[in-house]
């Protein structure tokens, strides 16, 4: 839950597993699930018509762990490969870099991307595009040694500012593991407490969750969301309303096995 799993890690205990590499070529596409390039006027009218904004909005989320002492030319050249593929049609929106924290996750990891498409269809075709294939095959396999992948629907993308969020928001990701045997009323019990989050909490921009759809690639985490925040100080302001938090938390904690939850702040080249 993106507020109310605050201080998870004291919550709940986990315990790390690993996705072992090299992934055969013919499995890439599920780690980054792209078109034809766009002119930069196309973009623009993507990025900032409201009229354009779908229904429903794909939510698209990758961890990525660097391994230890990669060379940070290659580090760079993974995030600048990555941010390059907002080039793509099919993207709505996309931002890639290094994490800001974690929180709390039983896995170590380093670097993520996060974009946005207008449907299922608009995703897997960026995840078959060459060009993203090839950013996969050159610059993220050989020095990652874990990813973990999301994907779910959102309608709560009211207009096209939320579809992109301005350098400098922050940007709180949680994902949340379920107890086994959950029915569909408990999911929409959770999914409707991490929806009021953002009557709880100020500074938050917007917030996108849903249920992933995409299991294989996720460790088992169903639940996802996403709080954009106009800034750190905003973010920061919901640690340190703690009563508030636990408060949320106490509303779902039974039905949790686990809990992931990191930080990231949008940087100029990225958007």
């Amino acid at each position: 839950m993106t507020m109310l799993c605050l201080k998870a890690g004291s919550l709940l205990s986990t315990k790390p597993f690993h996705l072992h590499f090299p992934v055969p070529k013919h499995q890439l596409s599920p780690f980054f699930p792209s078109f034809k390039p766009s002119s930069s006027a196309s973009r623009s009218q993507i990025r900032m018509s409201s009229s354009s904004t779908p229904p429903q909005t794909i939510e698209h989320i990758v961890l990525l762990k660097v391994k230890e002492n990669t060379d940070p030319t290659k580090v760079n050249t993974m995030i600048h490969s990555l941010n390059r593929l907002i080039s793509l049609d099919s993207v709505l929106h996309l931002t890639a870099g290094a994490l800001y924290r974690t929180k709390s996750s039983p896995i170590p990891f380093t670097h993520m991307l996060h974009s946005r498409y207008s449907s299922k269809e608009n995703l897997s075709a960026y995840a078959l595009h060459p060009t993203h294939v090839q950013v996969v095959q050159e610059s993220i396999l050989p020095i990652c040694d874990d990813i973990m992948a999301v994907d779910w629907v959102t309608d709560d993308l009211n207009g096209g500012d939320s579809l992109v969020p301005p350098s400098g928001s922050a940007m709180r990701l949680t994902f949340l593991k379920l107890k086994e045997g959950l029915g569909d009323e408990v999911k929409d019990e959770i999914l409707g407490v991490i929806k009021g989050i953002k009557d709880t909490f100020g500074g938050i921009d917007h917030i996108s969750c849903g249920e992933n759809f995409s299991p294989a690639r996720a460790k088992g985490y169903s639940i996802a969301s996403l709080a954009v925040f106009r800034g750190l100080s905003e973010l920061e302001a919901v640690d340190s309303a703690k009563e508030l938090a636990n408060l949320e938390k106490a509303k779902v904690r039974d039905y949790l096995e686990s809990v992931m939850v990191l930080d990231y702040v949008v940087s100029s080249s990225s958007v």
